[in-house]
Protein backbone atom coordinates (compact mmCIF):
# COMPACT_ATOMS: atom_id res chain seq x y z
CA UNK A 1 0.00 0.00 0.00
CA UNK A 2 1.47 3.59 -0.93
CA UNK A 3 1.37 5.45 1.85
CA UNK A 4 0.61 9.04 0.16
CA UNK A 5 -2.46 7.63 -0.92
CA UNK A 6 -3.59 6.26 2.33
CA UNK A 7 -2.89 9.80 3.42
CA UNK A 8 -4.27 11.61 0.64
CA UNK A 9 -7.08 9.73 1.52
CA UNK A 10 -7.29 11.43 4.92
CA UNK A 11 -6.16 14.75 3.69
CA UNK A 12 -10.01 13.98 1.67
CA UNK A 13 -11.97 12.69 4.44
CA UNK A 14 -10.74 15.96 6.21
CA UNK A 15 -11.77 17.59 3.53
CA UNK A 16 -15.20 15.93 3.74
CA UNK A 17 -15.52 16.36 7.04
CA UNK A 18 -15.43 19.88 7.13
CA UNK A 19 -17.53 20.44 4.46
CA UNK A 20 -20.25 18.63 6.17
CA UNK A 21 -19.97 20.31 9.67
CA UNK A 22 -19.96 23.60 7.85
CA UNK A 23 -23.49 22.67 6.03
CA UNK A 24 -24.84 21.51 9.17
CA UNK A 25 -23.81 24.76 10.02
CA UNK A 26 -25.07 26.46 7.58
CA UNK A 27 -28.57 24.66 7.94
CA UNK A 28 -28.39 25.58 11.46
CA UNK A 29 -27.96 29.78 10.82
CA UNK A 30 -31.17 29.35 8.58
CA UNK A 31 -33.35 27.53 11.22
CA UNK A 32 -32.11 30.12 13.67
CA UNK A 33 -33.02 32.93 11.29
CA UNK A 34 -36.85 31.63 10.45
CA UNK A 35 -37.62 30.79 13.94
CA UNK A 36 -39.64 32.51 15.92
CA UNK A 37 -39.69 31.54 19.67
CA UNK A 38 -36.80 30.45 22.12
CA UNK A 39 -38.00 26.54 21.97
CA UNK A 40 -37.45 26.68 17.93
CA UNK A 41 -34.08 28.45 17.95
CA UNK A 42 -32.90 25.95 21.17
CA UNK A 43 -32.69 22.50 18.48
CA UNK A 44 -30.51 24.86 15.80
CA UNK A 45 -28.37 26.48 18.26
CA UNK A 46 -27.35 23.51 20.41
CA UNK A 47 -26.74 21.48 17.53
CA UNK A 48 -24.69 24.24 15.73
CA UNK A 49 -22.61 24.47 18.72
CA UNK A 50 -22.29 20.62 18.60
CA UNK A 51 -21.22 20.61 14.97
CA UNK A 52 -18.69 23.56 15.75
CA UNK A 53 -16.18 20.95 17.48
CA UNK A 54 -15.49 18.89 14.37
CA UNK A 55 -13.29 22.21 12.71
CA UNK A 56 -10.50 22.23 14.78
CA UNK A 57 -10.21 18.00 14.16
CA UNK A 58 -10.76 18.67 10.64
CA UNK A 59 -8.11 21.71 9.95
CA UNK A 60 -5.40 19.79 12.03
CA UNK A 61 -6.26 16.98 9.88
CA UNK A 62 -5.77 19.15 6.48
CA UNK A 63 -2.74 20.23 7.81
CA UNK A 64 -0.84 17.66 8.60
CA UNK A 65 -2.01 15.11 5.61
CA UNK A 66 -1.09 18.35 3.72
CA UNK A 67 2.04 18.81 4.80
CA UNK A 68 3.09 15.09 4.20
CA UNK A 69 2.44 14.95 0.87
CA UNK A 70 4.34 18.45 0.39
CA UNK A 71 6.99 17.12 1.81
CA UNK A 72 6.36 14.00 0.28
CA UNK A 73 5.38 14.89 -3.47
CA UNK A 74 6.08 18.96 -3.81
CA UNK A 75 8.23 21.71 -2.33
CA UNK A 76 6.98 24.03 0.16
CA UNK A 77 7.60 27.11 -1.81
CA UNK A 78 5.11 25.63 -4.66
CA UNK A 79 3.37 28.51 -5.64
CA UNK A 80 -0.42 27.21 -4.73
CA UNK A 81 0.49 25.37 -2.19
CA UNK A 82 1.68 28.88 0.13
CA UNK A 83 -1.65 30.23 -1.45
CA UNK A 84 -3.44 27.42 -0.29
CA UNK A 85 -1.72 27.24 3.50
CA UNK A 86 -2.37 30.76 3.93
CA UNK A 87 -6.36 30.25 2.67
CA UNK A 88 -5.98 27.19 5.22
CA UNK A 89 -4.94 29.53 7.93
CA UNK A 90 -7.31 32.26 7.31
CA UNK A 91 -10.03 29.54 7.64
CA UNK A 92 -8.01 27.88 10.70
CA UNK A 93 -8.41 31.99 12.04
CA UNK A 94 -11.81 33.26 11.25
CA UNK A 95 -13.45 30.55 13.19
CA UNK A 96 -12.09 31.24 16.97
CA UNK A 97 -11.38 34.96 16.16
CA UNK A 98 -14.73 36.09 14.16
CA UNK A 99 -17.54 33.33 14.79
CA UNK A 100 -16.89 32.33 18.50
CA UNK A 101 -17.69 35.71 20.16
CA UNK A 102 -20.70 36.13 17.83
CA UNK A 103 -21.90 32.60 18.79
CA UNK A 104 -21.36 33.32 22.80
CA UNK A 105 -23.34 36.91 22.08
CA UNK A 106 -25.77 34.98 20.29
CA UNK A 107 -25.77 32.26 23.16
CA UNK A 108 -25.93 35.04 26.01
CA UNK A 109 -29.49 36.83 23.57
CA UNK A 110 -31.05 33.79 23.79
CA UNK A 111 -30.53 33.23 27.16
CA UNK A 112 -31.65 36.79 28.39
CA UNK A 113 -34.39 36.42 25.56
CA UNK A 114 -36.02 33.70 27.83
CA UNK A 115 -38.93 31.47 26.76
CA UNK A 116 -41.65 32.49 24.19
CA UNK A 117 -41.17 35.03 21.10
CA UNK A 118 -37.71 36.20 20.55
CA UNK A 119 -37.50 39.30 21.02
CA UNK A 120 -35.71 41.96 18.60
CA UNK A 121 -32.15 41.79 20.07
CA UNK A 122 -32.43 37.67 19.85
CA UNK A 123 -33.55 38.08 16.29
CA UNK A 124 -31.09 40.18 15.31
CA UNK A 125 -28.20 38.22 16.57
CA UNK A 126 -29.92 35.15 14.93
CA UNK A 127 -28.88 37.25 11.68
CA UNK A 128 -25.49 38.62 13.11
CA UNK A 129 -23.24 38.90 9.69
CA UNK A 130 -20.30 38.32 10.77
CA UNK A 131 -21.23 34.63 12.05
CA UNK A 132 -23.03 34.18 8.60
CA UNK A 133 -19.79 35.62 6.65
CA UNK A 134 -17.34 33.02 8.43
CA UNK A 135 -20.00 30.56 7.93
CA UNK A 136 -20.19 30.73 4.08
CA UNK A 137 -16.67 32.44 3.32
CA UNK A 138 -14.66 29.20 5.17
CA UNK A 139 -16.37 27.00 3.08
CA UNK A 140 -15.92 28.95 0.17
CA UNK A 141 -12.37 29.01 0.80
CA UNK A 142 -12.30 25.56 1.25
CA UNK A 143 -13.17 24.73 -2.35
CA UNK A 144 -10.90 27.52 -3.41
CA UNK A 145 -7.94 25.69 -2.26
CA UNK A 146 -9.69 22.37 -3.93
CA UNK A 147 -9.47 24.43 -6.81
CA UNK A 148 -5.76 25.16 -6.45
CA UNK A 149 -5.28 21.64 -5.57
CA UNK A 150 -6.60 20.27 -9.01
CA UNK A 151 -5.85 23.13 -11.32
CA UNK A 152 -2.19 23.94 -9.56
CA UNK A 153 -2.16 27.26 -10.98
CA UNK A 154 0.80 30.37 -10.38
CA UNK A 155 1.00 32.72 -7.48
CA UNK A 156 -1.80 35.10 -9.55
CA UNK A 157 -4.54 32.09 -10.36
CA UNK A 158 -4.25 30.53 -7.13
CA UNK A 159 -4.87 33.91 -4.91
CA UNK A 160 -7.15 35.24 -7.24
CA UNK A 161 -9.27 31.15 -6.60
CA UNK A 162 -9.17 32.04 -2.99
CA UNK A 163 -9.72 35.60 -3.55
CA UNK A 164 -12.62 35.10 -5.79
CA UNK A 165 -14.37 32.12 -3.60
CA UNK A 166 -13.76 34.32 -0.51
CA UNK A 167 -16.10 37.25 -2.29
CA UNK A 168 -18.44 34.78 -3.12
CA UNK A 169 -18.94 33.32 0.13
CA UNK A 170 -19.64 36.81 1.58
CA UNK A 171 -22.08 37.78 -1.58
CA UNK A 172 -24.29 35.03 -0.20
CA UNK A 173 -23.59 35.58 3.67
CA UNK A 174 -24.76 39.10 3.15
CA UNK A 175 -27.06 38.50 1.12
CA UNK A 176 -29.45 35.88 3.58
CA UNK A 177 -28.37 37.97 6.50
CA UNK A 178 -29.91 41.58 4.44
CA UNK A 179 -33.24 39.00 2.67
CA UNK A 180 -33.98 38.94 6.73
CA UNK A 181 -33.40 42.17 7.55
CA UNK A 182 -35.93 43.18 5.19
CA UNK A 183 -38.37 40.97 6.15
CA UNK A 184 -38.34 42.24 9.54
CA UNK A 185 -38.85 45.80 8.12
CA UNK A 186 -41.89 44.97 5.81
CA UNK A 187 -44.99 45.88 7.17
CA UNK A 188 -47.47 43.33 6.44
CA UNK A 189 -50.72 44.20 5.48
CA UNK A 190 -53.70 43.31 5.86
CA UNK A 191 -56.34 42.71 2.93
CA UNK A 192 -58.95 45.81 2.28
CA UNK A 193 -62.53 44.67 2.62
Amino acid sequence: MNTYHVVLYLHLLSLLLAIAAAGIVGACLFGLRGAQTLAEAGPWGMLAGKTGRVFPVAILGLFATGAYMTSDVWSWSTDWIVVSIVGLALIAVQGPVLAEPRKKALQQALRANGPGPLGEEARRMTRDPILWMVAFTNPAIALGVVWNMTQKPATAGAIAAIVVAYGVGAFVALYFTRIATGMETTPVREPVG
